[in-house]
């Protein structure tokens, strides 16, 4: 392996485990200690955004570098005419579409908790059953982020272990 592609599977790897370790940390760390902490559902929602916008400062330009060293680490299966010709390209194929839906998983999770919501919040008109919907909603694309984050990971392993390539 040249110099090259060791920097590029680095980059892959530091960018993965920034992403996928920082966002089992806050759901499986940080979300059940500030339950205990904070009995306020509004209190333990802000602070959440609050440390998920932190997060994001390195989360967000790891998923762009996992996404780009991805694209250059696949380039030549992605450049074969028949990508579902081999069980290897099929797997690829289902692992760009899990990075798809984490995409998007992320997205609605980040709009939904944009100023709006957050002023609704602070300023307590976002209260009660509405609160807690917004809740099991934060918690349910947060938990889909980080299910479909592992299953990726897995497809990477499988896929660079040659699983599903006969080798």
């Amino acid at each position: 392996m040249g110099a090259e592609q060791t920097l590029l599977v680095w980059a892959h790897l530091l960018a993965a485990s920034i992403w996928v370790g920082g966002s089992i940390f806050i759901g499986a760390v940080l979300a059940p200690l500030l339950k205990k902490i904070y009995d306020s559902p509004a209190e333990r929602i802000r602070l959440m955004v609050m440390v998920g916008r932190r997060f994001n400062v390195l989360a967000l330009p790891s998923l762009a570098v996992l996404i780009a060293t991805g694209i250059y680490n696949a380039r030549a299966v992605l450049a074969e005419p028949a990508l579902f010709a081999s069980d290897y390209g099929f797997y690829l194929a289902v692992k760009i579409a899990l990075v798809a839906a984490l995409v998007a998983v992320f997205a609605v999770h980040v709009r939904m908790l944009g100023a709006k919501t957050m002023e609704g919040i602070e300023s307590g008109r976002l209260a009660g059953a509405a609160l807690q919907s917004l809740r099991r909603r934060i918690i349910v694309l947060g938990e889909a982020a980080v299910v479909i984050s592992v299953a990726v990971l897995f497809f990477a392993a499988a896929l660079d272990a040659g699983l599903w390539s006969g080798g």
